[in-house]
C-alpha cells in the first residue's frame, strides 16, 4: 500500500460540509497520485463516507488496485454495548459490503471500543468468523491508548493498529512503535496534522464550521478530545506551531514537515491525512517524494514534544 493513504472522515461529515461532487473528485485525485490506501468507517456521515468510497471503486474500476480499510463498532443503531453482539457486527459488515459494492472488506477495524470490550475478547472471535466466512480479509483495531494498543496487539491474527501519531502526539515512539515492529503489524497513523493544526496555516482567530468537530469537539464534548487537535487546547497548539517553526528547514512547508516526520519512523506503514478537494491530496502527497529528516533534528523536535507539548495533552493517551 502507499506509505500516504486517505483518510475519509471529512468525506461523510463532522469537518464541514463537503459535497458528493468534491468528495468524488478527491479520492479521484488521491488515486490518480497513486494513493492506494483508503480508510473510512460506516459511522462517518452514517455511511455517507462508505458510500462516496465504493461510488470512486466504480468510477476509477480501480478495486484490484486499491486497498479499502473500514471500521465497525460505532454506530448508533443499536449503541453501546449492543454493537459489540455477534449478531450486531455481522450485520454491521454487511452493511459495508453494501455500501461499498465489494464481496469482501480488505480490513475491518475495531473503531475505538471501550477498552474493556478489548481486554474480554469476544469481539475478535466474531472477526476471526467473519474472516474464515470471507467477509473480510483481515482484521485490526483503531485504539486512543497505548495500553488499549498492547491489548490488542497480543491477540493472534491482528493486522493492523491505528493510532494518533503525530508532532504533538510523540508517546508512541518508545511505548508502543517497538512493540509494533517486532509483532510485524501494520501501523496506521490517523490525524498525523493534529486536525490540520500542524499544517500551519490557522491562528487563534480561525473559526470552523457549526458542523466540524474542531468547533464542537475542541474540549471534547463530543467525544475523545485526543481525536480533536491532538488533545490540545485550540490556542495553545496554534502557539506551539509557531515555536515549530524555528526547526522547519528552510524551503520546507509545515505539512510537508509534519508528515514528513510521521514517515520516518521504521514502523510506521501509512498514515492517513485527510483532505477536502484534490489540491489538499496534491500536498499531501508530496511528502512521500522528501528526504527524511536529519536525526538531530528528530532528536530536537523529541526535546520539544517532552519540554513544551507533552504536559498539554488532555484526555486518555
Amino acid at each position: 500500500m502507499s506509505e500516504i493513504g486517505l483518510g475519509c472522515w471529512q468525506l461523510g461529515g463532522n469537518w464541514g460540509d463537503v459535497s458528493e461532487t468534491d468528495a468524488l473528485a478527491t479520492l479521484l485525485s488521491a488515486y490518480e497520485q497513486g494513493v492506494s490506501f483508503f480508510d473510512t468507517a460506516d459511522v462517518y456521515g452514517d455511511g455517507r463516507s462508505e458510500r462516496m468510497v465504493g461510488e470512486f471503486l466504480r468510477e476509477a474500476k480501480a478495486r484490484s488496485k486499491v486497498f479499502v480499510a473500514t471500521k465497525l463498532g460505532r454506530r448508533g443503531d443499536p449503541g453501546w454495548p449492543g454493537n459489540f453482539a455477534r449478531e450486531a457486527m455481522r450485520r454491521h459488515t454487511e452493511d459495508s459490503l453494501q455500501r461499498l459494492g465489494v464481496d469482501a472488506l480488505d480490513l475491518t477495524q475495531l473503531h475505538c471500543v471501550p477498552p474493556e470490550v478489548l481486554r474480554r475478547g469476544e469481539v475478535f472471535e466474531t472477526l476471526r468468523e467473519l474472516q474464515q466466512e470471507g467477509k473480510i480479509k483481515a482484521f485490526g483495531a483503531s485504539v486512543e491508548t497505548v495500553d488499549e494498543a498492547l491489548t490488542c496487539l497480543a491477540v493472534p491474527g491482528l493486522t493492523s493498529l491505528q493510532f494518533i501519531f503525530n508532532l504533538f502526539r510523540q508517546k508512541a515512539v518508545d511505548a508502543l512503535l517497538p512493540q509494533v515492529k517486532a509483532k510485524g503489524v501494520a501501523f496506521v497513523v490517523r490525524l498525523p496534522l493534529a486536525s490540520g493544526l500542524l499544517a500551519g496555516k490557522y491562528s487563534s482567530a480561525t473559526t470552523f464550521a457549526e458542523s466540524d468537530h474542531r468547533n464542537f469537539n475542541r474540549d471534547g464534548q463530543a467525544f475523545n478530545v485526543g481525536e480533536t487537535f491532538a488533545g490540545l487546547p485550540f490556542v495553545r497548539g496554534v502557539a506551539l506551531v509557531e515555536e515549530l517553526r524555528a526547526y522547519v528547514p528552510p524551503g520546507m512547508a509545515m505539512a510537508d514537515f509534519a508528515l514528513r516526520w510521521c514517515l520516518d519512523h521504521e514502523a510506521v506503514t501509512t498514515i492517513i491525512p485527510g483532505a477536502r478537494n484534490p489540491a489538499q491530496v496534491r500536498g499531501n502527497v508530496h511528502a512521500s517524494e522528501l528526504a527524511p529528516l536529519p536525526p538531530a533534528l528528530h532528536a530536537k523536535l523529541r526535546e520539544f514534544y517532552a519540554a513544551q507539548v507533552a504536559a498539554h495533552i488532555r484526555g486518555p493517551y
